[in-house]
């Protein structure tokens, strides 16, 4: 009996260390657009939410079907899944403002 209750502790700590920015990159292939879209998120993301955020990649050419899900038209795409409200930018993220502003992240100020 202790031992689902320490099983459960694990799950709900697991939980509480969920990142609070969950974003996901829809890319068609190792494109030089899709490249610079990653690069461009890791940047971002180190800059303005380290510590507190997840990149999920999806490549279509891999599995077309997951485009469904999120409404893909065109890659590639950056969807915030967390916080809601979703949003989505299409594009390589090379405007970190235009980023910043879509994405409605605020930069925490660093100490």
């Amino acid at each position: 009996m202790s031992s689902m209750r320490n099983l459960a502790s694990v799950k709900a700590g697991a939980e509480r260390a969920r990142p609070e920015w969950q974003l996901r990159l829809y890319v068609a292939g190792k494109t030089a657009r899709s490249v610079a879209a990653l690069e461009n998120l890791k940047t971002l993301c180190e800059t303005h939410l380290a510590g507190r955020y997840s990149i999920e990649i999806v490549d279509l050419l891999v599995n077309p079907q997951l485009a469904a899900g999120d409404q893909i038209i065109a890659v590639p795409t950056l969807v915030r899944k967390m916080p809601e409200p979703i949003r989505k930018i299409i594009g390589d993220l090379s405007s970190q403002e235009r980023v910043l502003v879509g994405l409605d992240i605020r930069s925490v100020p660093r100490e």
